[in-house]
């Protein structure tokens, strides 16, 4: 078991618990530490932090997504920022402050799902006359295929996962990068060519001033 805080009481609290109940606990307490250390000793689950140093908590999730079980702790009230750990591979997330019972339980439900033999496979999004399909990376209006870059296709599935809601920049750039290295410029290149490949599509993607971008069902 692997627990990621910057927070050195937070680690100390989720490692003893873990420990009482029978769990071998490993800490780190930066993204960059999480990621190594998440590699080298393929831990059972990953219990981490949104807001880590370095790589934060959404970003370690896009990089480990698929390799191991992960349940966010996060201190954001914002249903975005639970919704899109999910989205990028997290299991389960648990608010601070946190009841440290209820955490080790539902550390056992993941570990039990976990377990479960199961196929695995990315939803289909259906919005208006476009269709999002996460397992052969493509969009399709009519049973037309639309020719998206992979960046404008990772792009099309963070506004679709969130329809309606306005994506400010950065909150772009983690869904869909992965990183804010590449800046707001980067954003507003790319959503526009997207915007002029979803004519048609029965969606667009509409500028909120001030908030960033959303995606919206034509009427």
């Amino acid at each position: 078991m692997l627990v990621a805080d910057d927070d050195e009481h937070t680690v100390e609290l989720v490692s003893l618990y873990l420990r009482r109940a029978g769990y071998g606990v490993e800490a780190a307490y930066d993204g960059e530490e999480t990621l190594r250390k998440a590699r080298e000793s393929r831990p059972a689950l990953l219990v981490l932090d949104i807001m880590m140093p370095g790589p934060d908590g959404l970003q370690i999730c896009r990089k480990l997504r698929g390799q191991l079980p992960i349940l966010l702790l996060t201190a954001r009230a914002s249903d975005i920022d639970r919704i899109a750990g999910l989205r990028l591979g997290a299991d389960d997330y648990v608010t601070k402050p946190f009841n440290p019972d209820e955490l080790v339980a539902r550390v056992a439900a993941i570990l039990r799902r976990a377990a479960s033999p199961s196929g695995v496979s990315m939803e289909r999004l259906q919005l208006g006359g476009l269709m999002v399909d996460g397992d052969r990376r493509e969009a399709q209006v009519g049973g037309r295929r639309l020719r998206l870059t992979p960046k404008e296709f990772d792009l099309l599935v963070a506004f679709a996962h969130f329809p309606n809601i306005a994506l400010d920049r950065d909150r772009l750039l983690d869904l869909a990068w992965g990183t804010s290295y590449y800046g707001h410029r980067t954003v507003d290149v790319h959503v526009a060519r997207l915007r002029e490949k979803l004519v048609g599509s029965g969606v667009h993607i509409e500028t909120i001033w001030g908030a960033g971008y959303r995606l919206v069902p034509e009427e």
